[in-house]
């Protein structure tokens, strides 16, 4: 006779860019063995390959395009998705500002980390009097790279990368470039021309994009000073 099945939770979050609500369950043993092993080897396409797998099987709502979805609304998944795993608190280490050293654990319920929206935050840029660009949010793989990169590659030439992964169309009068049509050598060529303070709209897009964030109250156990410390970014929340 076969041992029994163990079944499995679920539970719903609402994605943070939509509303949408979806069901998702915790990653299983072999998916946690997936993560741990790609994240051993400190090989990009591993660790893409794998957090991919993993996501995508623990999204039980049909139609849901993981390849789509904003970076907040992934970061948002694989959060949750961890908690209802591994544990809903996470412990993180946070330097204290007033001296930069000290270091002091914190105890962070998962429920109370959300994505918060900037009401400035705009995806249009004008570059000039004629020509306007529409952004889009980075993608799964540029998600993945951002927290997940060992390669210590050039960070230069990751953010003008990403940048240029971002941009989605390029408008001028009634002429419209789809992104996805132009080569990346043109791309760099089309950034190169811009001056610092067009480049800073660009800059602004991503500062103010929605992004996970956390509000923790410390105290420097050396000084005795209490300080507020705003946690922003998947990585933050695992450091």
């Amino acid at each position: 006779m076969p041992l029994p099945k163990i079944s499995t939770p679920t539970y719903e979050l609402d994605l943070p860019s939509t509303g949408q609500t979806i069901q998702y369950r915790p990653f299983l043993v072999r998916e946690e063995k997936l993560l741990v092993l790609a994240l051993e080897s400190e090989n990009m396409k591993e660790i893409s390959s794998a957090i991919k797998t993993v996501i995508k099987n623990c999204i039980l709502s049909k139609g849901v395009k993981i390849e789509s979805l904003p970076t907040f609304d992934i970061e948002y998944l694989f959060l949750n998705i961890r908690g209802k795993s591994v544990g809903e608190e996470i412990e993180v280490n946070v330097i204290c500002p007033d001296d930069e050293d000290i270091t002091v654990p914190v105890t962070i319920s998962v429920d109370e980390i959300q994505v918060v929206k900037n009401k400035k935050h705009t995806n249009k840029i004008q570059v000039d009097d004629s020509i306007m660009m529409e952004m889009k949010y980075p993608s799964l793989d540029q998600f993945i790279k951002n927290n997940f990169d060992f390669s210590g590659s050039n960070l230069i030439d990751q953010s003008f990368d990403l940048v240029a992964s971002c941009i989605d169309k390029v408008y001028q009068g009634d002429e419209v470039w789809s992104c996805a049509d132009v080569t990346q050598k043109e791309l760099m060529e089309f950034l190169d021309q811009f001056n610092t303070q067009q480049f800073q709209q660009i800059e602004t897009f991503f500062e103010t994009m929605p992004k996970l964030s956390h509000t923790v109250k410390i105290k420097n156990p050396k000084s005795g000073i209490e300080s507020e410390v705003v946690l922003e970014g998947l990585a933050n929340f695992f450091a």
